[in-house]
């Protein structure tokens, strides 16, 4: 059995989210997301995530094409999570290309292309227009 992995924060959930999972899943028999704690969230993006991380847990989990979800603690652990996971493939979007390329002595290490024109960050902005118009 192949097992993928994929870590991402999933705020405001969309369509190049379901679409990067569905891309992974195909890549194997079983899909394992990690989804990013709020702590880590605030590190990285440096703002607070719209859902909570059990209800990004929760939405992600709902998805026919993912098989479990677990709390992602630290970028710094990821190749705890795919050993702890046995994952076969580490898959990530392009925009991470070559930063995980470490792991592929464990791993094969996908990067995969981002839908074009869409970003929680561009959803978060046009909800924010359309409420002030």
């Amino acid at each position: 059995m192949t097992t993928v992995i994929t870590f991402g924060t999933f705020d405001v959930l969309h369509v190049g989210h379901l679409r990067i999972l569905e891309r992974s899943r195909s890549l194997g028999d079983r899909l394992v997301v990690g989804v990013s704690s709020d702590a880590l969230n605030q590190s990285k993006k440096n703002r607070q995530a719209i859902f909570s991380e059990s209800e990004r847990c929760e939405l992600v989990a709902a998805l026919r094409c993912v098989d479990e979800v677990f709390l992602e603690e630290s970028l710094e652990r990821k190749r705890e999570y795919v050993q702890k996971y046995a994952a076969n493939v580490l898959v990530m979007g392009d925009d991470w290309r070559g930063k995980f390329d470490s792991l592929s002595d464990i791993c094969r290490v996908e990067y995969l292309p981002r839908t074009p024109s869409i970003s929680t960050t561009a959803v978060i902005e046009h909800i924010a227009r359309t409420a002030t118009s």
